[in-house]
């Protein structure tokens, strides 16, 4: 069942989540605990970002720097296999178009179709740790050209023009959206322009970035059903949990800070003191979100996974 399909079958705003792969050597069960403290709010999905490797320079015993490529997390289609086969519920590995090659694409689906995992959230990634090196890779500039590799996969066309036999079961996916406007968008026309482009070639639903003021999710899904684009818009939720994040957030992510939020968290005195502003402001955030009918909600728990179980006992 679609992700589409499993939100509009649930019978309220539904829940999902978003988890951050540990660290390389670092056990699962890390992941497993997070599931376990959250499960309670019948996640309808959960989805697990993907990471790149990156080119680091290492000094070696003779004083000589030597590039290696490290990654520093395992990806993301092991762990939706162990998560969709622990607790049947579905998970969305992140498949991401910069870092990776077209072919290596190409083989992290046709595992992903082997184990069964058939959902997918598709970005473009970080690029701004790619190296000259790695931005030469064969791989997709844009998020656009990976959702092609994927709808030629789902109709047995490779990345390189062979042909094969289609999956049994072709993938269904979403996609990035930004209500403040991407970074390297010029406009919001020129954002909702590219938006429509990701719905009107497959994209099943759509994720927005992480957002504070919900006046500008509304407007953004007003604009977005004016242009034709009728797919659940999902707003995509993280509660604030330490101060440092007044100015870390908008200059990670883009987006802006409330003023009545930020002098709240001015005020702070601690990381403790921010959590608490922090889960105040989510939860009415996510109860205004709910009173307007969104589909879902979805929650970003980096670091936050006690904050996001306060605000969700408080919503669902």
């Amino acid at each position: 069942m679609k992700v589409s399909e499993l939100i509009d079958k649930a019978k309220k705003t539904a829940f999902s989540i978003e988890l951050l792969p540990p660290l390389k050597g670092n056990s699962i069960q890390q992941i497993f605990r997070t599931i376990d403290r959250l499960k309670e709010f019948d996640p309808k999905f959960i989805n697990i970002t993907t990471h790149h490797s990156e080119n680091i320079y290492k000094e070696d015993v003779q004083g000589v720097y030597r590039k290696m490529n490290v990654r520093r997390r395992p990806g993301s289609v092991a762990i939706a296999a162990a998560i969709q086969n622990r607790y049947g519920i579905r998970a969305i590995p992140h498949i991401i178009s910069r870092g990776f090659t077209r072919e290596e694409t190409e083989y992290a689906l046709i595992d992903l179709s082997f184990l069964g995992v058939t959902d997918l959230l598709l970005l473009r990634g970080d690029i701004k740790k790619l190296d000259a090196e790695q931005r030469a890779m064969d791989s997709h500039p844009y998020a656009t050209g990976l959702q092609e590799q994927v709808n030629n996969f789902n109709k047995g066309i490779g990345f390189d023009g062979s042909s094969f036999t289609p999956p049994e079961e072709p993938f269904s996916y979403g996609m990035a959206c930004y209500p403040e406007k991407h970074e390297e968008s010029p406009n919001m026309e020129s954002e909702i322009f590219y938006t429509k482009m990701k719905v009107d070639n497959g994209a099943d639903y759509l994720v927005t970035q992480m957002f504070f003021d919900n006046r500008k999710y509304f407007e953004f899904v007003d604009r977005c059903r004016a242009a034709g684009i009728t797919v659940p818009i999902i707003p995509g939720i993280k509660p604030i949990h330490l101060r440092n994040q007044l100015t870390v957030l908008p200059k990670i992510f883009g987006s802006d800070i409330p003023e009545e939020l930020a002098e709240a968290l001015r005020e702070c005195t601690s990381d403790e003191d921010a959590k608490e502003v922090g889960v105040e402001w989510c939860i009415q955030q996510c109860k205004e979100l709910v009173q307007s009918g969104v589909p879902s909600i979805h929650f970003y728990t980096l670091m936050a996974t006690e904050s996001v179980h306060r605000v969700a006992r408080e919503i669902y």
